[in-house]
């Protein structure tokens, strides 16, 4: 698509990629280094299977790591395929490789085999012999010597123990951001610290506590984003945005990116558009439902507007989950909707709207997020002179709670109206931020016929004051002559009087109100 830049985050700084075969604690390393439950954690194999990026810090050296895929080279089976082809992308960007293997198993064949692969990719190279969660382990490491590796570390991933000695050598080479004020007291009272805090917390824990001890010495952006506390530069204003000639004093400005999670049932082409959006295969895309798992974010920018978009696991109905890593799939994806701005709500064109379409339309409404529905594969839905107008409207009867959310029709397959699709984004982040001047309000309130309101009561309702308390999602404060809350239909038709003027496409509107004294 023209005029889209992939934001290449963070890539200035080298890359430490973690690598090895299924279930032997590549994903555990990695949140254990990245210091957050970014990755998905479980004593089922397979749980990962896209490449996952974040960034981390230790001892003043910025980095970004990387978790892969248990890599299996001869397995002929779709998934594993694609799961051994990201790897090999994550090894050409490598500045240093780190090889995880099962101390308590054992050399494997399995691990002869990457090892080998691995030597001749011709980058830095350590071994993580993971599993030894005592000193009394330690001798477990040395029969992996054989694999060839000099540089072999003894650790446990789910306590923290021999990280730090890991992360010392792979980042010998690496340049830190700034003269490290903390001496060599101090740095081990550091570690120490940080090793027992963290060993206290086993990894079902922390799977279900929402806070982990962080060794960074600052905030990772895509949290501080996801959070809103990231410093914004003004975003351009969208006048198709608003109808009401928002100026850029009138945009809240406080996040300069725009997170949008690509949220759906399982099968629906999220990753496929991720992919489509940055013109590479940064998600794994087969024909079987479910086939990813781990949140996936990339960065995109275009005319001067910044988005992360996150592809999520398709939910399914709570009695439809069994399996582990569907479960936990399922819990991140709704967590990545509670903290972005935008969702984009994926229907399938050819198989219409169904039940756990509009239920997951729900979630995205009740969360108060800024909604888009797409309706993908667009391309293979057969055509009449009303199919648009048709499928617009049964979406409008069905979801009838989200009708204030812009529909697009799209193939993310081939590209169809994709482009549009990001305008359409952009000009909702702006209204989600959207700001009403006091002037304009009071010249809103002052032409607001309230005797067409509808309700009960047979007292007339004044509203003496109206003013916008907050944005994203935009929220009001009446103050009127009633103790009691507004009627919802009362609300509804101020909701909608707001929009005709106001415009706030695609975000939903909060309206409170208050007895004026």
């Amino acid at each position: 698509m023209e005029g889209i830049t992939v934001v290449q985050t963070m890539n200035q700084l080298p890359r430490i990629v973690i690598l090895g075969r299924p279930n032997v604690g590549k994903s555990t390393l990695f949140n254990r280094i990245c210091g957050r439950r970014r990755a998905l954690v479980g004593d089922q194999p397979g749980m990962t299977r896209d490449r996952i990026y974040a960034p981390a810090e230790w001892m003043g050296k910025r980095f970004e790591v990387v978790d892969t895929g248990g890599m299996i080279p001869a397995e002929k089976e779709q998934i594993p395929v694609e799961i051994f082809r990201q790897a090999g992308v994550a090894i050409d960007q490598a500045a240093h490789l780190v090889l995880v293997v099962d101390g308590r198993e054992g050399v494997v064949p399995l691990d002869e085999e990457l090892a080998a692969l691995l030597r001749r990719a011709g980058k830095p190279l350590a071994l993580a012999v993971n599993k030894v969660d005592s000193l009394q382990q330690e001798p477990l490491a040395a029969d992996f010597y054989r694999l060839g590796i000099r540089d072999a570390f003894p650790i446990s991933a789910e306590h923290g123990l021999g990280v730090d000695e890991l992360l010392d050598h792979v980042t010998a080479a690496f340049a830190a951001d700034r003269p490290s004020s903390i001496g060599t007291e101090d740095a081990a009272a550091l570690r120490s610290s940080i090793d027992r805090q963290q060993s206290a917390m086993s990894v079902p824990d922390a799977l279900l506590q929402s806070s982990i001890v962080n060794r960074q010495s600052s905030i990772s952006a895509e949290d501080a984003a996801l959070r809103g506390g990231a410093t914004a530069s003004p975003i351009a204003t969208e006048d198709a945005a608003l109808k009401g000639g928002a100026t850029a004093s009138s945009i809240d400005n406080r996040h300069s990116t725009i997170n949008v999670a690509i949220i759906g049932r399982p099968n629906v082409g999220k990753s496929t558009l991720l992919n489509r959006l940055l013109n590479q295969e940064r998600s794994i895309v087969t024909p079987i439902p479910g086939t990813t798992r781990d949140a996936i974010d990339a960065e995109i920018e275009r005319d001067g507007h910044r988005f992360r978009f996150i592809d999520t696991a398709g939910i399914r109905r709570k009695g439809k989950t069994s399996q582990l890593a569907e479960k936990l799939s399922v819990m991140q994806a709704r967590r990545h909707l509670e903290r972005s701005d935008v969702a984009l709500l994926i229907l399938d064109g050819p198989e219409g709207v169904t039940a756990l379409d509009t239920h997951i339309g729900g979630y995205a409404h009740e969360s108060g997020r800024s909604v888009v529905i797409v309706v993908n594969k667009w391309d293979a839905v057969k055509k009449g002179p009303t199919t648009t107008e048709d499928y617009t409207e049964t979406i409008r009867r069905r979801m009838k709670y989200l009708d204030y959310a812009p529909i697009e029709f799209i193939s993310a397959q081939t590209g169809l109206r994709v482009g549009k699709l990001v305008g359409t984004i952009a000009r909702v982040g702006a209204a989600r931020r959207y700001r009403v001047p006091t002037a304009e309000m009071n010249r809103f309130l002052k032409n607001l016929d309230l005797e067409r309101a509808p309700g009960p009561g047979a007292k007339p309702l004044r509203i003496y004051y109206l003013t916008q308390a907050g944005v994203a999602p935009p929220t009001f404060i009446a103050f009127t002559n009633r103790a009691a809350k507004l009627h919802f239909s009362v609300e509804r038709y101020i909701e909608n009087r707001i929009r005709e003027r106001f415009g706030f496409s695609g975000t939903p509107i909060v309206i409170k109100s208050r007895a004026s004294k």
